[in-house]
């Protein structure tokens, strides 16, 4: 039994999972194909209420909480639907602009983003620099009421269908992170282009690119929250972030799991099912136990994260333990799939690959070990 969750989160999962299986798990394979969700995906979504989940109504939210948010990761990952860049726009995106934008800022741009209608990216790596962000080298000039923004970033989810991001760039060059300030680019802007979808090996339905600033002028009105203030307001972000990466690790863990005890019941080696092996048989046990603990885990962090008592060293725990755990689990359900497992119809071959990146993004192994290290 889950206690993390709420009776109303549970209800609400209700209404996800029939979008989930209706708009989504069956258009999936073709997202992947063409590397990008159809903007139609995201207007349904919003008008379900699939968007902005936690932000307050007043803004065009669904005046739900974190647990709301994190059933919409949980369902999409049931079904392996790395495609649609709900929770990044939602639960990243635009908790930044809730926290730090000015009324005026919070009135014009959350409202269209629950409705779907604007797709948010936030822009923080850069080539060359990856979770180092002290090093940006994106620069915002003060030129009146305008800032001039110059410079490039890199694996930027959401970043072809994008129509604000929030990017990171340094206001005070001279300042080292005292100088880094978030500043919101919309779409058309002229200067202000993409690159090409990235080709990558996993999270295929997924739109990621590369994003171009030549001599961009933004009023200053798009600053958001304090110049120079960034560095501290991505700081005091980022523990939710690594926390929503943990999340998709027990659901997936889960699904998988169930999948391959199926599927060794029903696949045939030596004359027996290979579920009668006990290396097998050893094997899922191994994976339950691991996932189960993930599960107990994760769902306690939950639980902090609702009392705000969610540590930066504790949510770098959630997500170092929970995304190696998940590597780990789908790279040994995989070989008991045999060469199927190498077959991307099998959802295993599937989550195999967009595993991978679960150790990568949101601060990499090796940082998260650094920020737990700190603090020992």
């Amino acid at each position: 039994m889950r206690t993390a969750l709420r009776e109303d989160h549970e209800q609400f999962r209700d209404q996800v999972r029939k979008f989930v299986q209706r708009e989504i798990a069956p258009h999936h394979h073709e997202w992947e194909k063409a590397g990008c969700v159809p903007r139609e995906t995201w207007l349904k979504a919003g008008r379900e209420g699939l968007l902005l989940c936690a932000i307050p109504e007043q803004y065009g939210g669904g005046g739900g909480d974190f647990g709301h948010s994190i059933v919409v990761i949980e369902e999409l990952m049931r079904v392996l639907a790395t495609g649609p860049g709900f929770p990044l726009h939602s639960d990243i995106v635009a908790p930044y602009i809730l926290a730090y934008g000015s009324e005026a800022q919070k009135e014009r741009w959350l409202p269209p983003m629950a409705r779907g209608e604007k797709i948010g990216a936030i822009a923080m790596t850069e080539p060359g620099i990856g979770s180092d962000l002290k090093s940006l080298r994106t620069t915002a000039r003060r030129d009146g009421d305008s800032y001039v923004i110059n410079g490039q970033k890199t694996f930027i989810t959401n970043g072809a269908n994008s129509d604000l991001v929030i990017v990171a760039c340094k206001t005070d060059p001279a300042a080292g992170t005292r100088g880094i300030s978030l500043i919101v680019v919309e779409a058309g802007t002229p200067g202000f282009t993409k690159g090409p979808l990235l080709e990558k090996i996993g999270l295929k339905a997924q739109d990621t690119s590369e994003l171009f600033f030549d001599e961009v002028r933004v009023p200053v009105a798009n600053l958001l929250g304090e110049e120079g203030k960034g560095f501290s307001y991505l700081m005091h972000q980022l523990a939710q972030e690594r926390l929503m990466i943990a999340v998709r690790s027990p659901i997936v863990m889960e699904t998988m799991l169930e999948d391959t005890i199926a599927y060794t019941k029903s696949r045939k080696a030596f004359g027996q099912p290979v579920f009668d092996l006990q290396n097998t048989r050893f094997k899922l046990a191994e994976i339950k136990a691991k996932t189960v603990a993930c599960r107990i885990f994760v769902d306690h962090c939950i639980a902090l994260h609702f009392e705000k008592k969610l540590s930066t060293d504790m949510a770098a725990m959630a997500k170092l333990y929970a995304s190696e755990a998940q590597g780990q689990a789908v790279d040994e359900l995989l070989q008991l799939h045999g060469g199927y497992g190498f077959m991307r119809e099998y959802g295993i071959a599937r989550a195999f690959v967009d595993s991978r990146v679960q150790r990568i993004y949101g601060g990499t192994s090796e940082i998260m070990k650094e920020i737990i290290g700190r603090s020992l």
